[in-house]
């Protein structure tokens, strides 16, 4: 079955959430790419996300460490709301808390693991900062880079907007999803090494 497999329920040893925007309109956009880690996670494990937290959530394994996926469901500005509501019931600090999300300080297709660090004017980033309290969670950054030369939407409706058929995000989810996993079974420490 792979690196992940479904868990029984208790303890958690992480909560990774994928950040995103809900609905069919943001399905395959830039600022999803974080729900596209997390469906592919859920697959690989065999489960099914179901609505909990104010999003989308399922347990499941990754080698040793019991993990949660969250899809929250709040829109980006607010998907503090739902990851804290996941994080008190399990009761995990900070560190124990990945977001997956876009990166425009990172080109096209580069994938980083880092622990804690600013928020780069992300909105997902800086909801979590407030929830929690502290900007001091881990991060799997999926570079995006900046819209090219000549481009006449602004940041925000460009991240919300399609890929160009140039950019194939396939190679940076698996990516993206194999971070995850060396996280979850090694630790960020090893993450950082390998995606620096």
């Amino acid at each position: 079955m792979g690196l992940l497999r479904r868990t029984g329920g208790g303890t958690l040893d992480l909560l990774v959430v994928g950040l995103g925007n809900p609905g069919p309109k943001y399905a395959r956009t830039r600022h999803n790419l974080g729900f596209m880690v997390t469906d592919r996670l859920a697959e690989r494990a065999g489960v099914g996300l179901r609505g909990k937290y104010d999003g989308r959530f399922a347990e499941a394994a990754i080698g040793d460490a019991r993990v949660a996926l969250l899809e929250p469901e709040t829109y980006m500005n607010l998907v503090g709301q739902s990851v804290q509501k996941a994080a008190r019931f399990y009761k995990l600090p900070p560190e124990a808390i990945v977001a997956v999300h876009d990166d425009v300080e990172l080109d096209f297709g580069v994938v980083r693991a880092k622990a804690g660090g600013g928020l780069k004017g992300h909105n997902g980033l800086r909801s979590l900062k407030e929830s929690l309290g502290t900007p001091e969670f881990l991060r799997v950054r999926m570079g995006v880079g900046r819209p090219r030369r000549g481009e006449r939407r602004d940041l925000a409706d460009w991240l919300l907007a399609p890929f160009e058929p140039d950019e194939d995000p396939a190679a940076m989810i698996d990516a993206a999803v194999e971070c995850v996993e060396l996280l979850a079974r090694e630790g960020i420490a090893a993450a950082e090494a390998r995606y620096r």
